[in-house]
């Protein structure tokens, strides 16, 4: 495991800084799917526990505005709908 000691159930890594932080690197298996995301940090006794930051939807709208009046206005065409295996 690249620099890192353990096994697979419970990777370890070390702390390290980064300018005035703390900072860990997250083995790649454990690794969120994007990097582009804001996580909060909570310490519960002895832990850091590392979560995704619950996206807000207030700025929705504001993407919807970006739409023209006449977007879709003619509808979406026709849609052919697969055939699905009964239930």
């Amino acid at each position: 495991m690249d620099g890192m000691r353990g096994t697979a159930a419970m990777p370890i890594t070390k702390v390290f800084r980064n300018g005035n932080s703390q900072a860990v690197r997250i083995p790649a298996d454990l690794a969120f799917d994007r990097n582009d995301m804001d996580v909060e940090i909570e310490r519960v006794g002895d832990e850091l526990r590392i979560r995704p930051v619950a996206r807000r939807l207030d700025k929705v709208l504001d993407k919807f505005s970006a739409f023209s009046p006449d977007f879709m206005a003619e509808g979406r065409g026709e849609n052919i709908e697969a055939e699905r295996d009964p239930l």
